[in-house]
């Protein structure tokens, strides 16, 4: 049986212990995410969990066919309990190699599926960096899943050259030697130095 190309667990893992150090006093505060506070990414990560999900198993209906910027997402009081299961899921349908081929559809877009794949490590790198930013914690991802997300941000930025490079925002000028993280946070549009203000 083939191997899935990139096990999502590690980084899962990652953003469930993350969320589980945000505290009451981070809902509120604000996040890398232009116009998002900390309980809205959280929404977020809980929408495009359940996207990507039904996208990995080529569920495609009402989940995998909403544009993630038709509303502010948010949560609700069992997220505590709802985030860590939806990011299992997620990477256990990731799990299956059937996930990384053939067609598949998220955000109302279709694409094929590792490229679906691609994406989804990114969300979970770069989600999981805000998530730390805004609420002080210490981060470091996946190196796989990293990687994947700094491929998968470099080729955009190169495709879309003329327009800023940025697939998310214009990209952020990173020096070439800096850690990779900080190269795939620039790439996403986002200062690597980012802090809230005190």
């Amino acid at each position: 049986m083939t191997e899935p190309i990139l096990d999502l667990g590690p980084q899962t893992r990652i953003v469930v212990r993350l969320a589980q150090g945000v505290g009451e006093e981070h809902l509120a505060a604000p996040t890398p995410c232009p116009d998002l506070a900390t309980r809205h990414l959280l929404g977020h990560l809980l929408g495009l969990s359940v996207a990507f999900r039904d996208a990995a198993r080529k569920n495609l209906g009402a989940t995998t066919d909403t544009r993630p910027n038709t509303t502010v997402p948010d949560i609700g009081p069992g997220w505590r309990e709802e985030l860590p299961r939806v990011l299992d899921a997620l990477a256990e349908a990731w799990r299956d190699p059937a996930a990384w081929t053939g067609m598949t559809r998220a955000g109302g877009v279709d694409l094929p599926g590792g490229v679906a794949g691609a994406v989804v490590a990114d969300e979970l790198v770069v989600h999981g960096w805000d998530l730390a930013r805004a609420t002080g914690q210490a981060y470091e991802p996946d190196p796989a899943a990293l990687r994947a997300a700094h491929g998968f941000l470099r080729a955009a930025a190169d495709r879309n050259a003329g327009q800023g490079g940025g697939i998310f925002g214009p990209v952020v000028p990173v020096p070439e030697d800096a850690p990779l993280l900080d190269r795939a946070v620039g790439l996403s549009g986002r200062d690597p130095h980012w802090r809230p203000r005190p």
